[in-house]
């Protein structure tokens, strides 16, 4: 049986929820934003106006602005985004058991076996999809149609917005071999330029190269992405409510002022390592690794890892180690704009430590163990602001505030657990 598979891509999703109830701005060009007083000041979503300007998502407002002086700034509203997010997933399964969401505004979907049922071609199936959707909310949709995921993906940003594209094993080298390289999923700017400097330009230079030249440029990624480019993807739809193994759990900020001080570096670092611990305590999970993103006030950005010499959920061990990385990529005085801490190396149980006959093996602490789990259970009942770190107090770094309002009822429960 031939593989069929939709991906589904709401076009520009987060602008075109706020204008839902703002009709009255969809010929202007609208942009959502974080807040510019929080200095969390970045285009999120653009309408197509706004892109036709040249407004790009990730760039600074005043960089937006530039381009489009008369750019309208909305701000985001996370659960009207939920809202629709469920709206769409639900349509999606009426026509499937296999829906798998890939972000808040994309999913693929598995109709191999069902697209019979609904429609005269897949193709078919894939425009009465969008129209479904559009009258049940009003928003667009653009959907790949292939017989792999990352052919489809590439099919729903093929045409945009409110299009279906259709990739067969017979058209796919004419309609996808000659975009750029950075086209393809999973092709971010380090692996684009990598990829440039051996030459390789489309995503048929890519199909075209030997693959153990790419692995030697890219390791894992130069294999995945010669697959990708010859239509060898193979990974599944999974099932809708099937979750995906954790791979990574990180938290980031930015700050509302520059942290100059080694003290409210470290202070930073502890709540992020804070935050990051709970929650891989609450999917039991352990990390053997982390990673630390820094940028500065000229918005340059640096990413450091490190091994852990054991597995942890704990947020000193966290902490602990993120200092070292800081402390060794950075000089008091600096200005720090935003950090991120970030768990890898994931796995479901700790790793096996190795013994040595010189020194002491690095060992499992139970009483911290008990105390950041305690932590947990307070946070639980009073709500995650009920208990942290006493370095964070009266320091304005935009970490949130300790406070001892009790938490419950339908609303917190419901928001706890959240799509994604």
């Amino acid at each position: 049986m031939e593989r069929w598979i939709l991906h589904c891509d709401c076009n520009s999703f987060y602008a075109s929820v706020e204008l839902l109830s703002r009709p009255e701005l969809r010929q202007k060009p609208v942009a959502v934003c974080g807040d510019p007083e929080s200095r969390h000041g970045i285009i999120l979503a653009k309408n197509e106006p706004a892109k036709a300007m040249g407004v790009k998502t990730a760039e600074a407002i005043w960089q937006a602005k530039r381009k489009c002086p008369d750019l309208v700034l909305l701000p985001p509203h996370r659960e009207r985004y939920v809202h629709y997010y469920k709206i769409i997933n639900e349509i999606y399964c009426r026509f499937t058991d296999r829906v798998e969401p890939f972000s808040i505004d994309e999913s693929w979907l598995d109709v191999s076996g069902s697209w019979q049922l609904f429609a005269q071609s897949p193709k078919a199936l894939a425009d009465r999809l969008r129209a479904e959707v559009h009258g049940a909310t009003g928003l667009t949709v653009s959907v790949g149609v292939s017989f792999n995921k990352v052919f489809a993906k590439l099919g729903s940003d093929y045409k945009k917005p409110d299009a279906t594209t259709l990739i067969t094993r017979e058209n796919f080298k004419d309609i996808l071999w000659p975009l750029p390289a950075r086209d393809m999923l999973f092709v971010g700017r380090s692996a684009a330029e990598k990829l440039a400097g051996m030459g390789i330009s489309t995503i048929g230079d890519l199909a075209a190269a030997d693959e153990k030249a790419l692995a030697a440029a890219l390791g894992k990624l130069g294999h995945t992405l010669s697959r990708y480019a010859r239509g060898l993807d193979d990974a599944p739809v999974r099932l809708w409510g099937e979750k995906e193994p954790v791979k990574s759990v990180g938290s980031g900020r930015t700050f509302p002022h520059d942290l100059v001080t080694a003290a409210e570096v470290h202070s930073a670092l502890w709540a992020l390592s804070d935050e990051v611990a709970a929650r891989l305590r609450r999917h039991g999970v352990w990390a053997g690794a982390v990673q630390l993103t820094v940028r500065d006030a000229s918005l340059k950005t640096i990413t450091r890892q490190a091994r852990l010499p054991m597995s942890t959920h704990l947020a000193r061990d966290l902490a602990d180690a993120a200092w070292r990385l800081m402390q060794a990529n950075w000089r008091e005085g600096e200005p720090v704009r935003m950090l991120t801490v970030t768990a890898q190396g994931i796995t479901e149980e700790p790793a096996a430590v190795q013994q040595s006959f010189y020194e002491d093996a690095p060992r499992p602490d139970p009483r911290r163990e008990k105390l950041e789990q305690s932590l947990d259970a307070i946070r639980g009942k009073y709500g995650k602001g009920a208990i942290g770190a006493g370095s964070i107090l009266r320091k304005d770094l935009g970490l949130g505030r300790l406070s001892m309002e009790e938490k419950g009822g339908d609303e917190d429960d419901e928001r706890a657990k959240g799509p994604l």
